[in-house]
């Protein structure tokens, strides 16, 4: 197991192949192997790095109040590390507001980002659904938080093709599963994120990318950052719901690889 220490927090992370660097970060359940169908893809091109939030998975589970900014903070000082100056960042969900933050406000350390199936600011819709995975995770315990997760992330006939896989999953991640309060915390600050004002500062080349069917942050999120981004592409997949870079992951890919390389 790699890890490395980035001051008052070990964060385990993976390396995969040579070139351009690029961050693969994952959304709010912050494991590295969220990445798992892509990253063979990734590393025969790119530099790859992937890793655990702090509070998730392999890294440490810090009982602090989280925030966006932190989240993107611990990216900085991971890439110090790392030795890396400056790289591409894909970022999903939660991973894609820390891809805002890091444009917003250290444009010089990213090449390039891809904001995929992130959003703006929380909603009425989106404070409920949050608040109703935070209850479950504090009233009904980590196991029953893994099972209802799919229900987000896949469309339903993924669900139905890959029920196995799914429970496979389940036995793995509730090995590693976080205190339940890191968890709402993390919640938390997904809801108190909102950056907005400051998105058309962003100056870095930015890929908008959703499905259409994405139910946990609907497309609506990446139209409102496509159009506050100057220059922004936004790129919509017909289905593949929130966590189409594996349910679509060949065209996830491609549409990525073309933005990359076309400003490497």
């Amino acid at each position: 197991m790699t890890t490395v220490s980035i001051g008052d927090a070990d964060i385990y992370f993976e390396e995969h192949g040579s070139g351009e660097p690029v961050l693969l970060v994952a959304g709010l359940g912050g494991a590295g192997s969220y990445w798992a169908p892509n990253v063979a893809a990734f590393a025969s091109r790119y530099r790859t790095v992937i890793h655990d939030h702090r509070g998730t998975g392999s890294s440490t589970h810090s009982r602090i109040q989280y925030s966006i900014e932190q989240m993107a903070d611990d990216v900085l000082r991971l890439m110090d590390k790392l030795g890396i100056e400056s790289a591409h960042l894909v970022g999903h969900s939660t991973g894609g507001a820390i891809g805002q933050v890091l444009a917003i406000d250290h444009p010089e350390r990213l090449k390039s980002v891809v904001l995929y199936a992130s959003w703006t600011r929380s909603d009425p819709f989106m404070h409920r659904l949050m608040a109703a995975r935070r209850s479950l995770v504090l009233d009904s315990g980590s196991l029953a938080y893994l099972r209802t997760t799919p229900v987000f992330l896949y469309p339903d006939w993924w669900v139905n093709e890959n029920d196995a896989l799914l429970a496979s999953r389940e036995d793995k991640g509730i090995a590693k599963f976080p205190p339940a309060e890191i968890v709402a915390s993390r919640i938390d600050a997904v809801l108190a994120f909102d950056r907005t004002q400051d998105l058309p500062r962003i100056g870095i080349p930015t890929l908008v990318l959703c499905a259409k069917d994405d139910f946990l942050t609907p497309l609506y999120f990446s139209e409102a950052l496509a159009k506050e981004i100057p220059g922004a592409k936004l790129s919509i997949l017909p289905r593949g719901g929130h966590a189409c870079s594996e349910v679509m992951a060949e065209e996830f890919n491609r549409q990525v690889f073309d933005f990359i390389d076309a400003h490497a």
